[in-house]
């Protein structure tokens, strides 16, 4: 279970969200809702322990993330708005490079499949990621769920730029995820399109 409470989050003077409460049990996608600036990034990246809160806790299965900083971690995976995907690497080394750096590395017959699935053409396999269009990259981004067993998925406004193909292909993954028995957080401003019975609903700023 993912269990957050009390949660509060300052940028600067400004209150972007408090006292959030909310346990997402196994087999969940929870989705975040607000308007713009109401701090959904925010409350991912304190999900992931990339940004402390102001006030509350955040815990995994029990126990404190602080208190199991690299156990957590190994078990989650974050794709920001901001996809950090390296321009001079291609998709695939994208991939391979990602995935080595949260501790699952994958083989090259891996990374393609997982290209395959969510439906990069084969011809931007090696190319420089910067040639790609908008819609490629969160793709090449996304792939990462096609290699990843890891119980924890974050995300931050995954259906940006995809085609209606790729959103379909995106949901029936995020589906398959929590079938398995995982925990899916995802920020949107759109409707997910799961089974309603596997989703949560938390909307900031109200």
């Amino acid at each position: 279970m993912l269990d957050i409470h009390d949660l509060s989050c300052h940028r600067g003077d400004r209150k972007l969200f408090g006292q959030v409460s909310v346990s997402v049990p196994v087999g969940r996608l929870l989705s975040i809702e607000g308007s713009n600036g109401s701090g959904k990034t925010t409350l991912l990246r304190a999900i992931c322990g990339l940004t402390p809160p102001d006030q509350g806790t955040i815990r995994w299965h029990g126990r404190s993330i602080t208190e199991q900083r690299e156990t957590f971690t190994s078990g989650l995976i974050y794709i920001g708005h901001r996809i950090g995907l390296k321009d001079d690497l291609t998709p695939m080394e994208n991939i391979q490079a990602a995935m080595q750096m949260s501790g699952h590395p994958v083989t090259t017959a891996l990374a393609r499949a997982a290209l395959e699935a969510i439906g990069v053409e084969p011809v931007c396999y090696r190319l420089p990621t910067r040639v790609l269009s908008e819609g490629q990259q969160r793709r090449v981004a996304l792939a990462r769920l096609w290699c990843s067993d890891q119980p924890l998925w974050v995300l931050d406004e995954p259906f940006t730029a995809l085609d209606a193909r790729s959103s379909q292909l995106l949901r029936e993954r995020l589906q398959r995820q929590v079938e398995r028995g995982g925990i899916v957080v995802a920020a949107t401003h759109q409707a997910i399109g799961l089974d309603p019975s596997t989703v949560q609903q938390l909307r900031l700023g109200e």
